[in-house]
């Protein structure tokens, strides 16, 4: 049997790691691709409703993109429309940092420091018994405690570094391929309240230097507070893809518990560091969709005129609901937080009215009962003095105030607009798992005291037909699936577009996840190993060339590592002769 050469197994284990290889990294780079990901499309005659055609029509784009170029392009003109608004939803990346490394908060090493300290007599007010004893259990805690936390630090902090870059990944990817006109991460940005201000800053430099690279927060002079006489953040609907919006590079931050804490937490100096590094916590922007229809926008309401329709406009309402529920730390802070809901609903059109869209982006999910999602309604508070110290979910009289409130909707037939509220939809994290259901009240019910808040899965909703009839006005709430590996590497895709004939907005949701974290590691690790064999097989090649056998020499390095070996392994004989039986042998 013929044995192989160095540079022959060399050569046989690339041949089957490089196509394998090659195939992982381009499944990993164009995922969105193979997975079928893009935006739903508005509905239409000329195309099924169904996310085969949107992702069709988004790789028509793409297509254009490479093909269209050159002397000859032309502009490309879609055969069905995407949404004018499109927004990448991104939920919970919780960027980990020093909290979760051993070394920097026990120091490294620190066994072996008080060893050094013990046996200089550096240590004050020691016997020399005791000083002997600690020296001892040192000795023993460098090669448990100490050698272990090194090891786990090494490794936490390898795992950092490319948890950076696999959430990095999934923006890039997924903003490359779909073309959002905005971005939206929905809180917990980083991973806990309860960092110092340097690790803080060190993780918002992260944020955007490394995952979230290219990207800016929303300038403070666009992030407005609500008022009847507004200025317009921008335009929808202008090109097929809104690429040369600034908006598609900015995103839209939204503070989470472990951002700035829960209401027993919340402190002004968080709330300011928060807003220095991401952006206001609470802020409206609006958005309008311009008529290109001469005949469509003489039928807009004037003040002179009758009409109830409005200017198209979508509304988002990024929001702090942290500290909604009671009793609150900062009362000065809660009242902040109501005052702009409040300031919200003053500054509504009139339910009555037509046209208008409100997008609520926050972070703790409304109330649902056990069993609805994974988080069911859970609520703890600090001993010390009584403050809401954690919560799964809002309140009942929370989420009712979202409801009634800042969409004006009512169990109640005779309320303005016979209590249908406004048109929207409620977009937030926090659930990690994620979660999509529909809330509403049954105006029916005889009693109207009986008549409550109930909220069913969407899927459920839409299933029993209860979306969209006229006796149970509800809104769509979305809680996003986290961006983080253990949860599938998700990404969001909300549409919405405005349908002409009955004058409304409307909404689609649908996700892109990229799968666990792993498949990044190994897809990367095997890159290296092959870009690594294939240098070793190039230098291989240039040694050959300049007369040395590098087939020899390793063979010959082998054997002689062998030989070391055995020598090793073999016991020592004596000189003098050998040992006498044991157990009475007689010997020949």
């Amino acid at each position: 049997m013929t044995r192989l050469s160095a540079t022959a197994l060399l050569r046989r284990g690339l041949r089957v790691l490089v196509p394998l290889s090659a195939l992982l990294t381009v499944y990993l780079y164009l995922y969105p691709v193979f997975k079928s990901c893009a935006f739903p499309l508005p509905p239409s005659s000329l195309l099924p409703e169904n996310q085969g055609s949107a992702f069709l029509e988004t790789a028509k784009v793409h297509w254009h993109s490479v093909a269209g170029t050159g002397a000859n392009a032309t502009v490309f003109v879609p055969s069905h429309p995407p949404a004018p608004f499109r927004l990448l939803a991104l939920g919970d990346p919780q960027l980990e940092g020093d909290t979760s490394i051993p070394t920097d908060y026990l120091g490294v090493f620190p066994h072996l420091t008080s060893l050094l300290r013990h046996v200089t007599f550096r240590s004050s007010d020691l016997s020399l018994r005791h000083r002997i004893r600690l020296s001892l259990h040192d000795i023993i805690d460098i090669f448990l405690e100490d050698t272990f936390d090194a090891l786990e630090s090494l490794r936490k902090r390898i795992d950092l570094f490319g948890n950076d870059f696999y959430l990095a990944h999934i923006y890039r990817t997924v903003h490359w391929w779909t073309r959002p006109t905005h971005v939206a991460v929905l809180g917990d940005l980083v991973g806990s309240q309860w960092l110092d201000e340097d690790e803080f800053y060190r993780r918002a430099d992260r944020y955007w230097k490394r995952v979230f690279r290219g990207a800016e927060r929303v300038p403070d002079d666009l992030a407005a507070y609500p008022a009847d006489e507004y200025d317009l953040a921008g335009n929808l609907g202008g090109g097929p893809f809104n690429e040369s919006t600034a908006w598609t590079r900015r995103i839209v931050n939204v503070a989470g518990n472990h951002d700035i804490g829960y209401a027993g937490d919340i402190t002004e100096e968080r709330v300011e560091r928060f807003e220095r590094a991401f952006g206001k916590l609470n802020y409206e922007l609006r958005f309008e969709l311009p008529l290109t229809n001469s005949t469509l926008a003489e039928t807009v309401f004037e003040a002179d005129g009758t009409s109830d329709r409005l200017v198209p406009e979508l509304r988002i309402v990024v929001l702090n609901d942290m500290n909604l529920d009671t009793p609150a730390a900062s009362t000065a802070l809660q009242d902040d937080t109501y005052a702009f809901i409040n300031s919200v609903i003053n500054t509504a059109a009139a339910v009555e009215f037509k046209g208008h869209f409100t997008l609520i982006l926050t972070h703790v999910p409304l109330y649902k009962p056990e069993g609805v999602c994974v988080d069911d309604p859970f609520f703890d508070f600090h001993e010390h003095d009584g403050s809401l110290k954690e919560q799964n979910q809002l309140s009942g009289a929370a989420s009712k105030g979202f409801l009634e409130g800042i969409l004006g909707m009512s169990g109640n037939t005779k309320a303005p607009g016979r209590g249908r509220g406004r048109r929207g939809i409620i977009l937030n994290g926090h659930d990690h798992e994620g979660c999509d259901t529909w809330h509403y009240i049954n105006q029916s019910v005889a009693d109207a005291e009986q008549r409550q808040w109930e909220v069913k899965r969407w899927r459920q909703a839409v299933g029993a037909g209860i979306v969209g009839r006229d006796e149970l006005p509800g809104v769509r709430e979305i809680t996003v699936r986290s961006m983080m590996g253990d949860f599938g590497g998700n990404a969001g895709l909300l549409s919405v577009w405005f349908d002409e004939a009955s004058w409304e907005w409307k909404a689609e949701y649908a996700t892109c996840p990229l799968g666990k974290q792993h498949l990044w590691w190994v897809v990367h690790i095997l890159d290296l190993v092959v870009v690594v064999g294939i240098l070793l097989l190039v230098f291989t090649a240039v040694l050959s060339v300049a007369g040395i056998d590098v087939d020899k020499a390793v063979e010959e390095s082998i054997l002689r590592l062998c030989t070391l070996q055995r020598k090793v392994a073999q016991p020592s004989t004596s000189v003098r002769g050998s040992a006498p039986p044991k157990d009475g042998g007689s010997g020949s």
